[in-house]
């Protein structure tokens, strides 16, 4: 049983149709986090009622309401985990985690996940594959080093190394989290063992799959990746359904982002760093070194 200490926020937003199903699924874990905070991001239907329902019954719940606002970018989530975190920074644990408010899992879950950590000192960053509609992945050809969004656990130390989270206007803020605890030497791991269920539909919100795909491409240009890989991911993409449609759109966002020069929000070093990973991995695919 490890004995390591965790702590959980849970920014959440309109999520009355699933939160229930992680409310339920955190109460049911073997191994409880010294404190979860769940905040409120200005949610404007039941989320909060939800809520306050479970934190009466469990004292390790802590419910944080933030301001009504209309503002979807994914900087707001940062802005909400940094509410939630100013609640949790001074406790005593190794283990801080950012978890979704749309996801189920086992009641071992955490367990599992916190194990790791005990395992391996250098081990900054862990969490499992999330499922889809019955489907995820196919780490034959994902990176394995990559730890989705859905559920990410830090250690402590990794976490405060990486100043947390960058709040990014336009999305990636999972990611660079995660690529700049390797750059910074730490090991990061997406455990296929174990699995999460993921109960909304990620990437598209309010608009429709076309425009993601055309968002993607900005999102992949404004985040350093190299042109080379671009290629062969658009190329991938096209393989997929919407069948040459999907990866035409993250072509035209990729060009578009690149033609307006929109600003990176990440260093030149971690640029350099993931352009050197994308190389690596295509020159492994190919066998070329």
């Amino acid at each position: 049983m490890p004995n390591t200490k965790y702590v959980i926020i849970t920014p959440a937003r309109n999520e009355e149709a699933n939160i229930e199903k992680t409310l339920n699924s955190m109460v049911s874990q073997t191994i409880l986090p010294e404190k979860w905070v769940i905040v409120s991001d200005g949610s404007s239907d039941n989320t909060d009622e939800i809520v306050k329902r479970y934190a009466i019954q469990h004292d390790w719940i802590e419910f944080v309401r933030m301001p009504m606002h209309s503002d979807r970018q994914f900087a707001a989530k940062v802005n909400a985990f940094k509410s939630g975190y100013e609640k949790v920074k001074d406790l005593d644990y190794e283990i801080i985690g950012n978890l979704d408010a749309d996801i189920s899992f086992e009641k071992d879950y955490l367990k599992f996940l916190l194990s790791k950590f005990e395992e391996d000192q250098r081990l900054g960053v862990c969490g499992t594959p999330f499922v889809e509609d019955g489907k995820h992945y196919d780490y034959r050809f994902s990176n394995i080093e990559h730890v989705s969004g859905a559920c990410q656990l830090f250690s402590r130390k990794c976490f405060e190394e990486i100043g947390g989270y960058v709040p990014i206007k336009g999305g990636g803020i999972d990611w660079v989290a995660v690529t700049t605890a390797r750059m910074k030497g730490w090991k990061t791991r997406t455990f296929i063992e174990k699995t999460c269920q993921h109960h909304r539909k990620m990437g598209t919100g309010n608009v429709s799959a076309i425009l993601t795909w055309f968002r993607q491409g900005q999102k992949d240009y404004f985040l350093g990746n190299h042109p080379f890989w671009e290629i062969f991911r658009i190329l991938y993409q096209m393989t997929k359904k919407p069948l040459i449609i999907g990866g035409s759109f993250l072509f035209f966002g990729f060009v578009w982002a690149n033609l307006r020069k929109v600003e990176r929000p990440i260093s030149e070093e971690l640029i350099k760093f993931i352009r050197g990973e994308q190389m690596q991995r295509l020159k492994k695919a190919f066998k070329l070194g």
